[in-house]
């Protein structure tokens, strides 16, 4: 990877009708998975029930990732609001088929996000 393919590491966030999305872009490591896990803090206490956690513009995703989301999961089961996750490329996608958690991950394909059907 050349040095302009790198992006420095962001976060959109998309209020949606009756969710929100939130799309994380560049290197999702340790030194960047607080920031993520704040922000998704922040909107849950903010009201918001439905989190869409869209992981298709991340560049690197590492076990601090992985441990992120399975955090996520278990506290919106704890706490009853709804977590989906949109897959990312083959570095995010291989993460999630190597620790053997593809069928434990809400996942929602971003197709049916857009044609505005339901995600769980």
């Amino acid at each position: 990877m050349q040095q302009e393919d790198l992006k420095p590491f962001n976060i959109e966030v998309e209020p949606q009708r009756e969710s929100v999305r939130v799309c994380p872009s560049g290197e999702l490591d340790l030194a960047t998975v607080g920031v993520l896990r704040k922000q998704v803090e922040d909107l849950i206490a903010a009201g918001f029930e439905r989190l869409v956690l869209d992981l298709g513009e991340l560049t690197f995703f590492d076990s601090s990732g992985i441990h992120l989301v399975l955090e996520l999961h278990q506290c919106s089961q704890d706490d009853g609001w709804q977590m989906a996750v949109v897959d990312g490329a083959a570095p995010v996608r291989r993460a999630f088929d190597v620790t053997g958690l593809r069928d434990v991950i809400p996942f929602v394909g971003r197709e049916r996000l857009q044609a505005g059907g339901a995600w769980r």
